[in-house]
């Protein structure tokens, strides 16, 4: 026998047993006030041109502290340190291949290390830039690098050359790098408040994200909104909006 009533059914063919048909209600979800963990990070640049923070597939987080990356297993919560640049140089990036234990560290000198973070051992040092490298973004065994020299770099980890070729176009420092999911377009933000090849932002554009049909660009940073860009298709369009009104 079926009910919608909200309220308690009595079945008078079967004395003594009722149905309780009132909708069953989901208690909400409580999002916790405080963090479950805290790590102290000392010489944490308060630097938002730099990428100083990643997480692996592999469930490691990556911290770039001064001249130092340090990885913290989330797993087992253990605390490694992976490299040192000395006490000339600084980290400026870090980013984890998507697969694998590879890490790429881009320094204030304008080289890319590329370390296997399982043995913490450095596979290789590649240079180009003049600058700080603060983007870095892969693409199977290609990565790309963006610097403070206004420059990208296209590299590939697999031949010796430093870069496979260089990509110019912004008018200042590169802030942001986004490879689509299909692996096939790369889209680069910057201080000159450009999306190569897009403009619209009136401040710098510091934030990408790349929609997993690899066709919009979602770009956003100081002044407030986020602009959907229609890329990789013919056809550009723009939106944007601002949340929390």
């Amino acid at each position: 026998m079926h009910s919608l009533s909200p309220f308690l059914f009595h079945d008078d063919e079967h004395p003594g047993t009722n149905y309780d048909y009132t909708p069953t209600v989901k208690p909400q979800r409580k999002v916790p006030k405080s963090p479950f963990k805290v790590l102290d990070a000392p010489a944490l640049q308060d630097d938002f041109y730099l990428n100083l923070v990643d997480w692996s597939s592999n469930n490691v987080l990556a911290v770039g502290l001064g001249s130092c990356v340090y990885l913290w297993n989330a797993s087992s919560s253990k605390v490694t340190r992976l490299c040192d640049l000395g006490i000339d140089d600084y980290v400026c990036s870090v980013e984890w291949a998507h697969r694998g234990t590879y890490i790429a560290v881009g320094t204030s000198k304008g080289k890319v290390k590329i370390w296997d973070a399982s043995q913490r051992k450095m596979i290789g040092t590649m240079e180009g830039h003049r600058l700080c490298v603060g983007a870095l973004a892969w693409s199977s065994s290609t990565l790309s690098s963006g610097g403070r020299d206004k420059s990208i770099y296209q590299r590939d980890i697999c031949v010796k050359e430093d870069f496979i070729s260089k990509l110019s176009g912004h008018k200042s420092e590169v802030c942001g790098l986004k490879w689509s999911y299909d692996n096939r377009e790369l889209a680069s933000g910057g201080n000159d408040n450009r999306v190569e090849t897009l403009t619209g932002h009136i401040y710098r554009v510091l934030y990408l994200a790349i929609s997993p049909d690899g066709q919009t660009i979602v770009t956003g940073v100081g002044d407030e909104t986020l602009r959907f860009w229609n890329v990789f298709p013919s056809q550009k369009s723009q939106v944007s909006f601002t949340l929390g009104t």
